[in-house]
């Protein structure tokens, strides 16, 4: 969990815009929109939640293994890699 208040105001920040995007959904859905748009709206949906936890998993990794201030070079490039191949796999 994001633990400064930074991190946490960014994190619910995308949240409720993950909420937003979750109430057009429903609104499209109700109104009976067609497919494309539905579809569009369930990939944006798709991607917010993966950035959202690609956000709050590059968090853990470095509250876990310290500050990036407090590693030596080989093993803050360890963690950049890391997390850019989860970045990578969650788009």
């Amino acid at each position: 969990m994001p633990h400064t208040p930074e991190d946490k105001k960014k994190a619910l920040t995308r949240l409720r815009r993950i909420r937003g995007q979750c109430d057009a959904l429903e609104r499209a859905l109700e109104a009976g929109s067609d497919c494309a748009p539905v579809l569009q709206q369930l990939a944006a949906i798709r991607g917010a939640v993966n950035g959202l936890m690609s956000e709050v998993m590059g968090m853990y990794v470095h509250e876990e293994f310290g500050s990036t201030q407090d590693l030596n070079a080989e093993k803050k490039k360890s963690i950049d890699t890391i997390l850019s191949l989860v970045r990578t796999y969650l788009k």
